[in-house]
């Protein structure tokens, strides 16, 4: 899960995208960063592999967009 988190937060930087943004745009989650790093929780938040495949695809997709 960390190389994920790695993956979003370089996404994000290099994107100038709010966490929040990212969250609500790849999963309808506003919370999803924070939760991955266990912010307010007992434990870092866990993703089912087609979840983290999901999150990967909306930062693919949205890297062609901007290329385009």
């Amino acid at each position: 899960m960390e190389t994920l988190l790695t993956d979003i937060e370089a996404f994000i930087a290099r994107h100038g995208m709010a966490e929040s943004t990212f969250g609500r745009e790849a999963l309808g989650d506003w919370r999803l960063i924070p939760e991955l790093r266990g912010e307010g929780r007992a434990r870092p938040r866990r993703l089912w592999p087609e979840t983290e495949n999901k999150v990967r695809a909306f930062m693919a997709s949205y890297e062609i967009a901007k290329a385009a």
